[in-house]
C-alpha cells in the first residue's frame, strides 16, 4: 500500500497559517516553522488585549467622572452611591462624556445624587 501524507489538507493548513503572518518580518512570513509560533502568539495577545483594553478605557472613564465630581465637591464613590439610590442607570461611559461636554446636565445629575445622599441619611436617622 502507497504511503499516503494528506498533502492537501498539509498544504491548506500551512498556507492558512502563512496568509495570518502575512506582514509580519523576516521568516516569520515566510516559513511555516516560524510562522505557526508568531500567530500563536499574536493571537495570545489579541485575545488577552482585548480585556485589557476594556479594563483601560473603563478606568479612564472613571477618573474623568471622579474629576468632575470633585469639582462639584462630591468624591467619586459618593456619586455613585446617591446615583444608585436614585436609580439611575447610566453607565460610566456615557457619564463621563456628560462631564465632558455637556456641563449643565452633569450638574443636575450631581445635584440630584447629593439629594439622594441627603435623603438617605436622614432615612437612617
Amino acid at each position: 500500500m502507497p504511503r499516503a501524507t494528506n498533502a492537501p489538507a498539509s498544504r491548506k493548513r500551512r498556507k492558512r497559517m502563512l496568509a495570518k503572518a502575512k506582514g509580519y518580518r523576516g521568516f516569520r512570513s515566510t516559513k511555516y516553522r516560524f510562522a505557526k509560533d508568531a500567530v500563536r502568539k499574536a493571537m495570545f495577545y489579541a485575545y488577552r488585549d482585548r480585556k485589557n483594553h476594556k479594563r483601560t478605557w473603563r478606568a479612564l472613564w472613571i477618573q474623568r467622572i471622579n474629576a468632575a465630581c470633585r469639582s462639584r465637591d462630591i468624591t467619586y464613590s459618593r456619586f455613585m452611591e446617591g446615583l444608585k439610590a436614585l436609580g439611575v442607570e447610566l453607565d460610566r461611559k456615557v457619564m463621563s462624556d456628560m462631564a465632558i461636554r455637556d456641563d449643565a446636565a452633569f450638574n443636575e445629575l450631581v445635584a440630584q445624587s447629593k439629594a439622594a445622599l441627603e435623603s438617605k441619611v436622614n432615612a437612617a436617622s
